[in-house]
């Protein structure tokens, strides 16, 4: 049986072009990937596990379950390459309502994202440059205006962006993990951490598991090149090839962070810091350490600034085509940009920005992000069964095993968020609710344009 082809064929000025390597596909999911999580995370991971070891394992288990991700989405985005993210995925396997609640989340989600980046860089910016203290949402609200600039201009201006952004972010994030492993570390007052008694049993493998959940959403990003798949040549593939070697480029880089930050500090001084990388960059460089730690973090989100961008206009656009979003989404200038597409992703993140309610976008994040991978592991056990006789340029391997584990660790991890955050996973649930009255106010705008999309 073969997969339904949607509604697709011309947009309104140009195409999407297939001009994206494999050195895209890693360069994106290094700026989509690795934020401020890795820099945060160590401090949460180090309270909960009993020795250095099992605080390697966790961020290497975290990097497992990515895989079982990658593995299984690889099959599915090289099936049909479309540009779009999960959404193309999971609406060709489980129709058009389950297919709008992923795009729509995930598009949230990813201008949230992008949103709390930029006003993360204007904080960092604020004390480097006095003239913009406490101008923060100005400043953030600017990097996101210049960004949609460089990629109004086209995929090819975005493309080698993001390729020196994401190699800057990657040296500078080695370096200060060199840093840390050959510099002399000054002498500190002995951390002599509270009494408490050891876990033991089950007890310490609910603590792990939370470690590792927190690991875990350090990986977040690792679908990035899903999000180009008409735009990137040889999808069939490159795109598999970008998704494993990005986690475990991602592994090592992790890897090389938190031995660092393990001899600078040490596991018990690490365990409940919130910012180990500023307590490392402080004992290392003194005084000079906020300093180098603000250059290091702006340098590194510019990257996650223009890759959020860029994936972020591909979702609207792909559910256009699909006549689940107005058709106007749908246009494309003569770069290569959803265009439309891009500009509501800028007005949505700006006014996130101005009015302060990224911080309430983020706080869903994990919710969403979770529930749309549980959307896309369903997708491909359908497609399985549904589309047999299509061929496959990627097979995950061992099936049912690899997917049907990625399926139930996410499902594991949706319980634990409703569990652990109950007030922001009902309001979570609660907008999913409401997207079903959306998605036929959509459907209805949707069939009253019959926009052709040129297949690329």
């Amino acid at each position: 049986m073969s997969i339904s082809t949607p509604a697709t064929a011309t947009s309104t000025g140009g195409k999407l072009l297939r001009v994206l390597g494999l050195a895209f596909g890693l360069a994106v999911m290094v700026g989509t990937t690795i934020g401020m999580g890795i820099l945060r995370t160590p401090g949460e991971v180090a309270a909960r596990v009993p020795s250095e070891s099992w605080f390697l394992l966790v961020w290497v288990l975290g990097a497992c379950y990515a895989l079982l991700g990658t593995l299984t989405v690889s099959e599915l985005a090289t099936l049909r390459p479309r540009s779009g993210g999960l959404y193309p995925m999971v609406h060709d396997a489980l129709g058009p309502f389950a297919g709008f609640v992923s795009g729509w989340t995930d598009w949230l989600g990813t201008v949230g994202s992008l949103a709390a980046v930029a006003i993360v860089i204007g904080e960092y910016v604020g004390p480097l440059l006095p003239a913009l203290q406490g101008r923060e949402a100005w400043t953030a609200s600017s990097v996101v205006v210049a960004f949609a600039l460089i990629q109004w201009r086209g995929i090819r201006v975005g493309n080698l962006v993001q390729l020196v952004t994401s190699s800057i972010k990657g040296v500078a994030l080695l370096a200060l993990a060199i840093a840390a492993l050959v510099m002399a570390v000054p002498a500190a007052d002995a951390v002599v951490p509270p009494p408490t008694a050891p876990l033991a049993g089950l007890l310490m493998v609910a603590s792990i598991v939370v470690a590792l959940q927190s690991a875990i959403y350090t990986y977040d990003g690792w679908t990035a090149p899903v999000y180009f798949g008409e735009e990137i040549r040889n999808p069939g593939r490159e795109i598999p090839r970008a998704m494993i070697g990005g986690v475990i480029l991602v592994l090592l880089i992790y890897l090389a962070l938190n031995i660092a930050f393990l001899r600078v500090l040490g596991l018990e001084a690490m365990a409940g810091d919130p910012f180990v990388a500023a307590t490392a960059a402080s004992r290392l460089f003194g005084p000079m350490g906020d300093t180098v730690l603000r250059v290091l973090m702006i340098v590194s989100l510019i990257a996650s600034v223009n890759a959020l961008a860029l994936a972020a206009s591909r979702i609207p656009y792909a559910m256009s085509r699909d006549r689940l979003m107005p058709a106007a989404l749908g246009k494309i200038n003569a770069g290569g940009t959803p265009v439309n597409a891009l500009f509501a992703g800028t007005a949505l993140a700006l006014m996130l920005i101005l009015t302060g309610t990224f911080a309430t976008v983020v706080a869903l994040l994990a919710f969403f992000f979770v529930a749309n991978y549980v959307l896309v592991f369903t997708s491909l056990f359908v497609q399985r069964r549904r589309a047999a006789d299509l061929p496959r340029p990627f097979r995950v391997p061992l099936y049912p095993f690899v997917p049907g584990l990625a399926l139930a660790g996410s499902l594991a991890f949706l319980v634990a968020s409703i569990i652990s955050d109950r007030d922001n996973s009902l309001m979570a649930m609660a907008l999913l609710l409401a997207s079903w009255p959306i998605w036929l106010l959509a459907a209805r705008v949707g069939r009253k344009h019959k926009p052709e999309f040129p297949h690329v």
